[in-house]
């Protein structure tokens, strides 16, 4: 289509496009030269050109275990957020209920060192002696829900309420795979030199642990072997992350009596009532094999080896919010994980627990302070915009029929997008902060947390809520709920800037914006339908075309290497490969809807073409730990900051214009060869 006839489709289409003017005043350098390395040829490494020199001039702080540009916002976030804890601490004459008060009460027990110090272990010691009193099989069981209704930690299984995936108007009770400490099932079962390695700091932290909380040395030794025995049964049982990809793998309904066949020595009938689960005749779980393997170790594991077991999941999940021993044993565990140099300040771990713990009340005092209404307003008419240029990018597809395209539309408009903060705010009503028991706000809230959740079952499914905190640095998109969110946190610099060119803010938060759409579209999201339901939407021959475009870029990533020979896994990290590659293209074609995408003056010596995938650029600017990048590829559904940089623009024509790729630079790919999604 003509760029003239495509200006008319545009307003035709009711786009309005922003006002930025390529003479107005911008007033600092969004796009900064002195953060480039402009002696690489953006057609060999695009990473290089556009963040090389932030790269070398940013090391990660001894604090982190990454840093770059979610880093430097959450870092400014998180102080923002010491501010306000410190301001509600400080404040005695917030009234007793108050907003302020309870934050303030929160962070003032979690900041009281001294006392968390006398106390030592003490706040766990009659949860130990009542694991001590278990006699049989059914005091096991019992000590499990025990301890999952009172904050204590989990243990075995997962167990919570949900939406039904393919009833999404109904809650119902999910059971899932657990067990298990470290981050990947991997850890257990590879003999990689990483693997050991952290299996032996695993072992020195749990030995270390059971030291602390009164046992002998050979003891402790003798439990942690105990502990990783069972673990590790449990790591052979689980479905891997790649598994659980599949909606409807995980998606299993069983009534209680069938779920019951699968585990002879559990009777959920009387067993779910103890998770205070009344009247539910059926539930949802994500790996029947699993449980059928958990209702075997209740034969094979012996009772004083699940006590045993028990007990480190109490020391575990309380570890880190005891005295100093056990938050440096904690510490030492995840250094050895991370990479991380050194323990991050209380303050910071505290501000974090807060926002983490209460954060809709502390979200209330971040947001009328930080937050701005021209921000959620501007944001708003994007996500307008984002919407239209995925509807023209739907219609225009040539892989994908008319009868696939209307269903695919129809799910496009039945996005609902939520911006900043939820309209309405949970107070967590009876819920008691006092400024002087730390380790019980913990629980107390835990508890809550838990009530609040098994409440919802028989209630209508409520829309309202929002999955993240105000000053979350992040977006979602829930695929049951049909939505797509993005909390105040995110809504700054190098993301948005109200004060920014178009380029800059469509290339950063536009992007975001058509990535989190994209996720309703991925290999993923695309198989729940417009109401949110897991119910096929494709015809048979689209879904063949759409699978064979997602296998072209699975191979696409798995070609990139991380560390020596560890490569991306295109196939774990495929719902945010298609989010970025399908996000930008969508936030491209809407920045061609506004005046400086349809001209061609310069700012700071680029185009607008070249700073929108500059602004994409710098968003994912960063160094990472070698350790951590050893565990986030294993673990992390994204790719690492350098292929997310370049995985999207090398498909897209736009960018070979705007940096004059050709045959012969590094990145360059046939046009033929680039995958045309969304």
């Amino acid at each position: 289509m003509k760029y003239q006839n495509l200006k008319r489709y545009f307003a035709a289409l009711g786009i309005v496009a922003a006002s930025f003017s390529a003479n107005a005043q911008v007033p600092k350098k969004f796009i900064d030269p002195a953060n480039m390395d402009l002696s690489v040829k953006p057609g060999d490494d695009f990473y290089q050109y556009a963040s090389g020199n932030w790269v070398k001039n940013n090391p990660v702080p001894a604090k982190e275990t990454r840093w770059g540009s979610f880093n430097e916002l959450r870092d400014f976030n998180i102080n923002a957020v010491k501010t306000l804890v410190e301001e509600a601490a400080a404040d005695k004459s917030a009234p007793a209920g108050s907003v302020k008060r309870r934050v303030g009460d929160f962070y003032r027990a979690a900041m009281d060192s001294v006392t968390i110090e006398k106390l030592g272990y003490t706040p766990i010691k009659a949860d130990l002696e009542k694991i001590k009193q278990i006699k049989d099989i059914p005091g096991v069981l019992d000590q499990v829900a025990y301890m999952r209704i009172n904050g204590i930690g989990g243990g075995m299984f997962g167990i919570g309420v949900g939406q039904d995936r393919k009833n999404v108007n109904k809650y119902m009770v999910n059971i899932s795979q657990g067990g298990t400490t470290l981050p990947d099932r991997d850890y257990y079962l590879k003999d990689d030199t990483r693997s050991v390695k952290i299996r032996e700091a695993y072992n020195t932290y749990m030995t270390t642990l059971f030291t602390l909380t009164g046992s002998t040395p050979d003891v402790a030794k003798q439990k942690a072997e105990t502990v990783f025995k069972i673990e590790k049964a449990f790591a052979e049982a689980q479905m891997s992350r790649l598994e659980m990809r599949d909606p409807y793998a995980t998606y299993n309904k069983l009534t209680v009596a069938e779920l019951n066949k699968k585990t002879p020595d559990i009777n959920w009938s009387t067993y779910l009532p103890k998770f205070k689960i009344n009247g539910q005749d059926t539930v949802l779980v994500s790996s029947p094999k699993f449980m059928a393997s958990l209702d075997g170790m209740l034969k094979s594991v012996s009772v004083a080896d699940w006590k045993t077991y028990l007990e480190w999941n109490l020391i575990k999940s309380a570890s880190s919010n005891l005295s100093s021993p056990f938050v440096k044993a904690s510490f030492a565990f995840n250094q050895a994980q991370t990479g991380q140099k050194v323990q991050t300040p209380r303050w910071q771990r505290m501000s974090s627990l807060t926002d983490g713990t209460i954060g809709e009340l502390l979200g209330q005092l971040y947001v009328a302070k930080y937050f701005k209404p021209e921000a959620k307003a501007r944001m708003n008419q994007m996500i307008v915009n984002l919407r239209k240029a995925f509807e023209i990018r739907i219609n225009g597809l040539e892989w994908m029929s008319a009868e696939t395209k209307q269903k695919a539309l129809a799910k496009l408009h039945a996005f609902t997008p939520k911006v900043g903060y939820p309209e309405k705010w949970r107070n967590y009503d009876g819920l008691t902060i006092t400024p002087t028991t730390y380790f019980q706000n913990l629980r107390n809230a835990s508890v809550w947390g838990y009530n609040e959740s098994v409440s919802q079952l028989g209630k209508p499914v409520d829309r309202t809520r929002f999955g993240m905190t105000p000053p979350t640095v992040n977006a979602y998109y829930s695929p049951t709920l049909n939505e797509i969110v993005f909390p105040a946190g995110i809504l700054q610099f190098p993301f948005f800037d109200p004060n920014a060119d178009d380029a800059v803010n469509y290339g950063g938060i536009g992007a975001v914006i058509g990535h989190e759409m994209s996720h309703g579209f991925d290999d993923s999201g695309s198989q729940y339908d417009a109401a949110g339901n897991l119910k096929n939407w494709w015809t048979a021959e689209d879904k063949a075309k759409f699978d064979a475009k997602t296998k072209a870029l699975g191979e696409q990533f798995d070609a990139y290497t991380v560390l020596d020979t560890v490569h991306v896994i295109g196939k774990l990290t495929m719902g945010e490969n298609i989010g970025d590659l399908g996000g930008l293209n969508a936030a491209y074609t809407a920045f061609k809807m506004t005046k400086e995408g349809q001209s061609n003056e310069k700012i700071d010596g680029f185009t607008p073409d070249q700073r929108f995938f500059l602004a994409w650029a710098q968003v994912w600017r960063g160094n990472i730990l070698p350790e951590s990048a050893a565990q986030l590829i294993k673990t992390d559904p994204h790719s690492p900051g350098p292929y997310r940089t370049i995985g999207a623009p090398v498909n897209m024509d736009a960018w070979y214009k705007a940096f004059d790729v050709k045959p012969g630079d590094k990145l360059y790919k046939k046009p033929e060869d680039r995958i045309r999604m969304w």
